[in-house]
């Protein structure tokens, strides 16, 4: 017994120490590895699967919409990189450089690429020419490179992998539109697919992409009330065309600058589905994104027609669409059972001598632990019942907890007192100043997370922090 409490023993409560708990659980669940490059991570078979799952689904989701994948180099002269000089400065202390092809020192340094809009603009300008050639509707999935001072697995290491969108358009219009509805296929993703409630919004100015003319978010909240940037969506106006000579002729023969955008979501989602279902036990997967939704776990599995039986259910679970396994190994139900709680698969079935005899087998809830006793013939429509019903709880439940944890600040003192007291999101009042920005960072630690689309509450007349006249409703945090 003791060595099957062993596994979840392994994981710190995240009421003790959260931190510690989410690297406990990105370990003990088998998503990642550490690798022999420091701030770098192996994504595991567990991990990544998750990550196809996401890919799969978002990647449906673009072409809905037009979007064509492509894929770009990875690396960026440093000519190119330097021909947006906001874009450069964002990225300039995160940049690492290719210096040597082999023994020999090359003429130019080779940026390996953290995003890549130069390299889009430098395709754009000779791909386009005309009106008829516009929009450009693409998007790549990919690597990228950013070097971290500090990194935690999926949310912040030096490499990731993540989508990048980048495209062209003829006006300002359509460039505005097509950011928008990006950040509405994220926000509908998180929240249909991940079970992960979010709120839209944009950027301040101090906040923004480099380079970006408008950058749109989707902000989550996390178990322990910080918040995480879920998504981006950036209109870059034609201030990236201007700089690369991106323009095209249009209906009246005449030379203009094409207008765009880009958007991209990484592995850090990952983080976000930990942070925000898992629980003592390890990771709680909503069961759209599980990798494996049903696992069926035969008990006293050595006596005769458990197995087989076992199987057959296992086939019935599949043939009805759901992805399943069956745990056939030789280690105790209550390891298996531990097991299967901590990878947070959804459902687990129990089946012994006992149910095959009664003709039944036990649904066993991950996110509640709940067990619903059903027949053999029953099992499969059962499961997908549940499935869909913890699906639609667990956001429910997140969406409950993201939402007692938003508390309105009327001024500093306020703000002071919640940020000193509580976790969560502060709604405030804010003048449009970069200094009360950067006044509520330094003594709290805390930043602009955007400015709500569908709340502009005015919830005071006032800036929460200098108290002149306030123009937006802004949502507040410390953040990952």
């Amino acid at each position: 017994m003791a060595k099957e409490k062993k596994l979840v023993e392994a994981i710190t409560s995240m009421e003790e120490d959260f931190a510690q708990w989410y690297t406990d659980v990105v370990k003990k669940a088998e998503l990642i590895d550490y690798s022999s490059v420091k701030g770098c991570m192996i994504i595991k078979p567990e991990g990544y699967a998750i990550w196809e799952n996401i890919q799969k689904e978002l990647d449906a989701r673009f072409k809905e919409t037009g979007v064509e994948n492509v894929y770009m180099p990875m690396f960026i002269p440093e000519s190119l990189l330097n021909k947006e000089k906001d874009h450069v400065e964002g990225f300039a202390p995160e940049v690492a450089w290719v210096t040597h092809g082999g023994a020999n020192p090359l003429q130019e340094r080779l940026c390996v690429r953290p995003t890549s809009e130069t390299l889009f603009c430098d395709f754009y300008k000779n791909d386009i020419q005309s009106y008829r050639d516009l929009p450009k509707v693409y998007n790549q999935w990919c690597s990228v490179v950013r070097w971290e001072k500090e990194t935690r697995p999926f949310l912040r290491s030096r490499e990731f992998l993540w989508q990048e969108g980048h495209t062209a358009h003829a006006t300002e219009e359509e460039a505005k539109e097509r950011t928008i509805r990006m950040l509405n296929i994220y926000a509908d993703f998180c929240e249909e697919v991940l079970a992960m409630p979010v709120i839209r919004g944009q950027k301040t100015e101090k906040e923004k992409f480099a380079g970006a003319k408008d950058t749109y978010t989707i902000e989550a909240l996390m178990h322990d009330g910080k918040a995480l940037q879920s998504g981006t969506s950036h209109n870059f106006g034609d201030g990236f065309a201007r700089a690369f000579g991106i323009q095209y002729t249009d209906k009246d023969n005449t030379l203009q600058y094409v207008h765009q955008t880009s958007w991209g979501l990484s592995t850090r989602l990952i983080g976000g589905i930990i942070m925000v279902h898992g629980d003592d036990s390890g990771l709680v997967l909503p069961p759209k994104i599980a990798p494996t939704q049903v696992m069926v776990i035969p008990i006293m599995q050595h006596k005769e027609g458990v197995l087989d039986q076992a199987e057959k259910l296992k086939e019935a679970l599949k043939a009805a669409g759901i992805r399943v396994k069956l745990d056939d190994t030789e280690k105790s139900p209550g390891w298996k059972f531990s097991e299967q709680e901590m990878r947070g698969i959804p459902i687990r079935v129990e089946l012994g001598p006992k149910d095959i005899e009664a003709g039944q087998c036990v649904l066993v809830r991950r996110d509640t632990r709940e067990k619903t006793i059903v027949s053999l013939s029953d099992a499969a429509a059962k499961a997908k019942e549940l499935l869909e019903t913890i699906q639609k709880e667990m956001f429910e439940r997140a969406k409950a907890h993201r939402d007692a944890h938003i508390y309105d600040a009327h001024d500093y003192e306020e703000f002071a007192g919640i940020i000193e007291n509580k976790t969560g999101f502060i709604r405030g009042m804010w003048c449009g100043g970069q200094a009360c920005e950067d006044k509520i960072k330094e003594d709290f630690a805390a930043t602009s997370r955007c400015m709500p689309f569908s709340d502009q509450e005015r919830i005071s007349e006032v800036c929460v922090c200098c108290g002149k006249p306030a123009k937006k409703l802004v949502y507040w945090g410390k953040a990952y």
